[in-house]
């Protein structure tokens, strides 16, 4: 039998979007895994085997991510966007409840879904994301979204994924670096590698100034999770959750539960022991 079933689903502007339907435990409340700015559903492949078949897990690619059609009206790559197209996904399935395990931009679109419906969420998972953004982590991810050229070979792939990732993973095997980079790419007509997102995504990004009062929203939006049991991981090396927000977080959401990652900048790859450890615990906690 296959592992996970694959499916497409309409947004409400028309797009077809692609996720990943993990088989489980139909009386357990499902997972919905959501991805990082430029990463994809494969990033969640190995975290969804080990949870299945506990419980089911779902997977979606972002529009302009993996599978999923591409927005001709680049403008559109924003936080909100796909908010509602997360509300068009759980409304395809018929899922009313979940489990949100949201990496970076995930963990932004998961609280921004929580601000409207708290009561969405069984539980929340933030992996390496707060609701500000340190400003120094801000700039390095705007100035590579998008900009590099394609890659010629495989091992030109994998020197990208150094230049980016490499002070977030520095412990990485050889190995682990081309498993990471099969994660990102696919393989085009001509056997060369090709990143798995819209180059637009670096210019949405680019183009977006936030508004005044925009960090005030987003702890509007986490305070909204105060009453849902939630985790929060940070890589010891982050350059995106500072250790003050991380500190600010657990004030205000006292029953938060932590949990640092050494070794370990922006993002965490939830392959880790530490972060195993902490998702088996939050897990089995759940309904």
């Amino acid at each position: 039998m296959p592992i996970y079933s694959e499916q497409t689903y309409r947004s409400r502007d028309g797009l077809k979007l692609y996720y990943r339907d993990y088989p489980g435990d139909m009386k357990k409340v499902p997972v919905l895994c959501l991805h990082g700015l430029t990463r994809n559903c494969r990033d969640f492949e190995a975290l969804a085997l080990k949870i299945t078949p506990g419980r089911r897990v779902i997977t979606p690619d972002f529009r302009g991510r993996g599978q999923s059609q591409y927005d001709s009206m680049w403008m559109n790559y924003h936080p909100m966007t796909y908010v509602d197209d997360m509300w068009s996904l759980l409304r395809e399935l018929g899922i009313d409840r979940v489990i949100a395990i949201g990496t970076s931009l995930g963990g932004l679109v998961a609280m921004l879904m929580g601000a409207v419906r708290a009561q969405t969420f069984a539980g929340v998972v933030l992996n390496d994301i707060g609701p500000e953004v340190d400003p120094v982590g801000a700039a390095r991810i705007r100035s590579y979204a998008g900009r590099f050229p394609p890659p010629r070979s495989w091992d030109e792939a994998v020197e990208q994924m150094k230049y980016v990732f490499d002070v977030a993973l520095p412990d990485f095997t050889e190995q682990q670096w081309r498993d990471f980079v099969r994660l990102s790419y696919s393989e085009d007509e001509t056997g060369s590698p090709r990143l798995e997102a819209d180059p637009r995504i670096g210019d949405a990004i680019r183009a977006v100034v936030p508004p005044p009062g925009a960090a005030q929203g987003m702890w509007l939006a986490f305070n909204a999770l105060r009453d849902t049991p939630t985790l929060a991981i940070r890589g010891a090396l982050s350059d995106l959750l500072s250790v003050d927000v991380f500190d600010r977080m657990q004030r205000e959401h006292p029953r938060l539960q932590r949990v640092t990652v050494e070794n370990r900048g922006h993002v965490p790859q939830l392959d880790e022991p530490q972060c195993r450890a902490a998702l088996d615990r939050f897990l089995a906690e759940l309904p």
